[in-house]
């Protein structure tokens, strides 16, 4: 007699935390999540130590909008909706979908991109670069070195602000990439320390990245901490960037 007063109250103490786990696992799949920056490829608009918050919903839903990606592959999204020029898109690597990368798309289905002496040609118009004074770029061991900063605007008006330290390095002279239908092709805006779509999978790159692939748009900055530049104790408090807290992306 004494068994299901005590279910009863199993089932209403677990109840509660089960309840938020739900709403956790749902939230986290349909509207947003938060994403975490551990390399320098978007320098300067992402920071190694940045916190963002990332929009599920942007693009519509695929099998990597759930945790693990458990779902059927789809060439097609459920509301599914193309990036814009110039978003800030959070994706599974081909490949490797074990790896979420970050990159800003730049060309959409059927454009023409190109690097011709470290200037991005898109469709066959040369993007111009304005100088924009000079930024400091962080590497993996968390030293920092000077480089010249640029404006770059996109088709459909996004200006941006990239890095550039040179005009002769590997991927500043390419061959013209057609993006295929179904696809998306993203850069780094530190384009000189950058593995995108401008590498191909067979040479460890995403190259071009599947519509079905999306995660996420970056939307917001929650904050950011630069664990790379702590030299001593005294400076833990001061390598956080109070300047990039809740800022839009």
């Amino acid at each position: 007699m004494m068994k299901k007063p005590f279910v009863r109250s199993l089932i209403r103490w677990l109840a509660e935390p089960l309840a938020m786990v739900v709403l956790m696992v749902c939230a986290t799949t349909a509207i947003a999540q938060p994403f975490y920056i551990p390399s320098g490829s978007m320098e300067p608009t992402l920071q190694i130590g940045d916190m963002l918050l990332g929009t599920k919903y942007a693009y519509g839903y695929s099998r990597w909008s759930l945790p693990g990606g458990f779902g059927p592959a789809s060439p097609t999204r459920l509301f599914g909706k193309l990036p814009a020029r110039g978003d800030v898109v959070i994706f599974k690597k081909p490949q490797d979908t074990g790896t979420t990368l970050i990159k800003r798309v730049v060309g959409l289905p059927g454009d023409r991109i190109q690097m011709v002496h470290g200037h991005l040609v898109i469709n066959g118009r040369t993007l111009p670069l304005i100088p924009a004074g000079t930024g400091e770029v962080e590497d993996a061991h968390g030293d920092r070195y000077p480089i010249e900063k640029f404006t770059e605007t996109l088709p459909g008006g996004v200006t941006h602000t990239i890095f550039k330290a040179g005009w002769d390095g590997p991927l500043d002279d390419t061959s013209v990439y057609v993006v295929p239908a179904g696809h998306i092709f993203g850069m780094g805006d530190n384009r000189d320390n950058s593995t995108d779509s401008r590498v191909p999978v067979e040479q460890g790159g995403p190259g071009y990245i599947p519509v079905e692939n999306l995660v996420a748009r970056a939307d917001v900055m929650l904050g950011s901490y630069d664990y790379l530049g702590v030299r001593s104790i005294r400076s833990l408090l001061d390598r956080i960037r109070l300047s990039r807290f809740l800022r839009p992306i």
